[in-house]
């Protein structure tokens, strides 16, 4: 993040990466310059979706941080390392990947992330709906707002990985209430008795 002519009268910042505007608006206290803060900035990519917000997202807060680490955490107990698939701050701030975050006056209910497979193919990552905000609708429209950008992308296919076990029921309900069926492994997965993979046409 840079910011330019701080001082001069033409107080903005600018905020270069995927899914940001070129230009979002500064402050300038009495003080000196003050930027707005990241929440602030990031809402002005945001959409409505049932009273929560829904943006694109750097993943440099610490929330979102604590929310990965969260959902780590929990795949890594269901399921042996050679089966995790989730990806971690590094692999999510990929540039075939797309991450979103959704919050609710200034609080953080969750995420979920779209990986480009081809032009034609996209996987639904990091689906995670804080603790505090489960049986929400959460979950339902970050992946309601996913697959609205895989279809505005053009794509033709949507998939994904997730857990085989019981504590995974609940997501797979959601997924099949979304159209999605299960189907073999795809792009780089190989078959995997901890993994459920699904697709579906867009």
């Amino acid at each position: 993040m840079t910011n330019r002519d701080c001082g001069t009268g033409k107080h903005d910042i600018w905020r270069k990466g995927k899914g940001f505007p070129e230009r979002l608006p500064f402050s300038k206290g009495s003080s000196g310059c003050t930027m707005i803060t990241a929440h602030e900035m990031k809402l002005t990519n945001g959409v409505k979706v049932n009273g929560m917000e829904i943006i694109l997202d750097d993943l440099s807060g610490p929330e979102i941080a604590a929310l990965i680490r969260e959902h780590l955490q929990g795949m890594a107990e269901e399921s042996p390392p050679e089966s995790v698939h989730a990806l971690d701050l590094d692999g999510l701030r990929r540039p075939d990947v797309t991450f979103w975050s959704a919050w609710e006056r200034g609080e953080l209910l969750g995420c979920g992330a779209l990986k480009e497979l081809d032009p034609s193919h996209g996987e639904i990552k990091s689906m995670r709906t804080s603790s505090a905000h489960l049986r929400k609708g959460v979950a339902r429209s970050i992946l309601a707002h996913i697959i609205e950008e895989a279809r505005r992308r053009g794509y033709r296919r949507l998939s994904l990985e997730t857990g085989s076990m019981a504590s995974f029921e609940p997501a797979r309900r959601l997924y099949a209430a979304f159209g999605f069926e299960e189907c073999g492994p795809f792009a780089d997965y190989t078959l995997d008795p901890y993994s459920t993979f699904m697709t579906r046409e867009l």
